[in-house]
């Protein structure tokens, strides 16, 4: 057997843990999240946190923490093997949906703590802090999905590796929509598709907003981050905010930004969830080819009948 490879210390530490905070209480799509998670509502046939794992996975994380509170039992459940479930599929011969209930559980080194009181993005990234250590750590957060095509959190660890600090990922939103988000100051490296972070606003007002470039749910953050955190008093909703943390390393100029202008799904928003379900329905080889068909004809029906409404308005 191969002896583990010891890392050199003066060189950068590899990125090999990710955080999933999933603590949230989902109030936006009560009642649907009373009993279940917001995390494990289906898109297509897959809980959207399976879609975050998974891409953690594929960018070299193979030890997740994930952040959980009380009520979020099926998110623990859902990453650990069903052997009742497993044998009955088996007995069956059914191999497909085998490898698909397996597929959770055999991503990554999965863990699990549960945040107590609700007290923010920053709180729950504080509680990792046992796990985590003193190495470099993604965050993703577990209802901002990302399409699997694309790369960003392998970029943004391929920042971190060369700049080191802390790298935050950002979307140009139109300048209406930054009170929704934490918004970067930013200014040019140099390099195409990154900027360095001289600044962040907790969902500013558009007249506030440093600029309309929004930090979404990836982070790849220096382990200096806890202490930080530590000491970062509630802000705004009475939370401790990541976003205010990020403030004052990027103040000490030790944050790096990705600009991000790929597929990028929302699934924390009900009209965005719907849309995300929709196009990756429509993309599935399995459903896909059914699934538009269908659908070009109730789009081409509510035309129809929209016009028919115009009509009798008019008669």
């Amino acid at each position: 057997m191969i002896a583990p490879h010891s890392p050199d210390p003066s060189s950068p530490r590899q990125v090999r843990k990710a955080v999933v905070p999933a603590a949230g209480l989902g109030t936006r799509f009560l009642p649907a999240t009373k009993a279940t998670p917001k995390e494990m509502l289906p898109v297509v046939d897959k809980p959207a946190i399976q879609y975050v794992v998974e891409e953690a996975a594929k960018a070299g994380l193979d030890d997740i923490l994930m952040v959980t509170g009380r009520h979020k039992r099926a998110i623990e459940d859902h990453f650990d093997n069903a052997f009742e479930l497993e044998q009955a599929l088996a007995a069956k011969g059914d191999t497909v949906r085998l490898d698909a209930v397996r597929d959770p559980a055999r991503l990554a080194d999965i863990h699990h703590i549960r945040q107590g009181d609700p007290l923010g993005l920053g709180h729950a990234v504080l509680c990792a802090r046992h796990h985590v250590g003193d190495q470099p750590f993604a965050v993703l957060l577990g209802d901002d999905l990302i399409d699997a095509r694309e790369t960003l959190l392998s970029r943004m660890l391929d920042v971190r590796d060369r700049h080191q600090g802390s790298v935050v990922a950002l979307m140009e939103v139109d300048p209406s929509q930054v009170h929704l988000y934490g918004c970067a100051a930013v200014e040019p490296t140099g390099e195409h598709g990154v900027v360095r972070v001289t600044g962040l606003v907790e969902k500013p007002s558009p007249e506030n907003a440093p600029s309309n470039y929004a930090v979404i749910g990836r982070y790849v953050l220096d382990p200096e981050v806890f202490d930080v955190l530590e000491r970062t008093a509630p802000g705004r909703g009475g939370e401790i905010q990541l976003t205010d943390a990020l403030q004052d390393l990027a103040a000490a100029g030790t944050v790096h930004g990705v600009v991000f202008d790929g597929l990028r799904y929302d699934t924390g928003d009900k009209a965005d969830y719907l849309r995300t379900v929709v196009r990756l329905a429509s993309e599935r080889p399995d459903l896909g080819p059914e699934f538009t068909a269908w659908l070009k004809e109730f789009v081409a029906g509510l035309a129809e009948t929209g016009a028919g409404r115009e009509e009798s308005r008019a008669a």
